[in-house]
């Protein structure tokens, strides 16, 4: 199959996260034959039930490519048209998967060894593919992952930091307010803190952006509210320690916060003959930090995926093949 079919093929399978079963198993046949000529090993690693990662590789991996296999929600089949192929998947991270085993396959051809592909599960969710891969690493000295850049090599990516606020109050008829004590306002003027807090600026990575995108309480219009929450995510540019403790400063003794998601921010490396960019969202490079220096490419935008319009340019596609292929010789080199 060439680029564009394998794109397909692969955005053709479902594979909402958790649901990875039988696109990890397309993706272990597909490529077991290519092990199989080239004196490669080729691995199903279980993560948990009727979920793996694929792993495979040629000699002691100096460079892995790898990506992931989850999508979110929902299924899309795949189109095409003259510039794109469409579908649930497509630029995250299906068509990224399909340029990443064209450039292996051509690498291989040319006599390339010594490197390898790892797919894995759940990055939509909680990365748990990830970091069960990161407890059993090779060692090589370069990861590739991929994701949507628009083929311009990623100078860094911003940290994701979760924060959980919760109040409490005292429920009374609204009528006699006074009676109670309004958790809502409680969460309301720390979310007001939060909001006019000034956020550190890095040179390299930008500003940091705050989003509040859940609010929940309160029982009926006309009862003063007991119970009152809201999540809000912020893009670290900076250390997370010192993000944390900085956000900390909102917040006063009247709710409790908890930071469940702290994904660093991370600044990866640049190579001469590379466009590059910085990204805003995160990856799964900070939980396979035992998989050698990280860099960041693949075709798409981002600002299509997880849309009902999700699309990767087939133009980019097979550029992304030939700029694999550049990274992998160039970085081999300098090995």
């Amino acid at each position: 199959m060439d680029v564009f079919a394998l794109t397909r093929a692969f955005i053709d399978i479902e594979s909402v996260t958790g649901n990875e079963l039988e696109i990890g198993q397309f993706f272990y046949e597909h490529l077991k034959p290519l092990a199989d000529k080239y004196g490669g090993e080729i691995e199903r690693i279980e993560v948990e039930k009727d979920r793996y990662n694929v792993y495979i590789h040629w000699g002691h991996p100096e460079v892995v490519f790898s990506t992931h296999i989850d999508t979110v929600p929902p299924f899309i089949p795949s189109k095409e048209d003259d510039e794109f192929v469409w579908g649930r998947g497509a630029c995250d991270t299906k068509g990224i998967s399909a340029s990443m085993i064209k450039a292996v396959e051509g690498l291989l051809a040319d006599g390339i060894r010594d490197m390898g592909m790892l797919f894995v599960v759940g990055e939509e969710i909680d990365g748990l593919g990830a970091h069960f891969a990161n407890r059993n690493s090779p060692a090589p000295k370069y990861l590739i992952n991929g994701e949507p850049t628009e083929n311009l090599l990623a100078l860094g990516s911003k940290g994701n930091l979760r924060i959980e606020i919760e109040a409490s109050g005292k429920m009374a008829h609204s009528a006699y307010a006074e009676l109670g004590d309004s958790a809502i306002n409680k969460l309301l003027d720390n979310l007001e803190n939060l909001r006019k807090l000034e956020l550190p600026v890095d040179p390299v990575l930008g500003d940091s952006t705050c989003s509040i995108g859940l609010i929940s309480g309160g029982r009926a219009a006309n009862v003063v509210p007991d119970h009152a929450s809201a999540t809000a995510v912020v893009r670290v540019v900076t250390d997370m320690a010192e993000a944390i403790e900085h956000i900390k400063s909102a917040f006063d003794d009247r709710v409790t916060v908890k930071f469940p998601v702290q994904t660093p921010a991370i600044l990866m490396k640049a190579l001469p003959g590379f466009e590059t960019t910085v990204v805003k969202y995160t990856t799964d490079i900070p939980k396979l930090s035992n998989w050698g220096q990280p860099l960041l490419l693949g075709p798409g935008t981002i600002n299509v995926a997880h849309t009902s319009e999700e699309r990767v340019p087939k133009k980019q596609l097979t550029e992304a093949v030939e700029l694999y292929q550049k990274l992998v010789k160039q970085l081999k080199t300098e090995s």
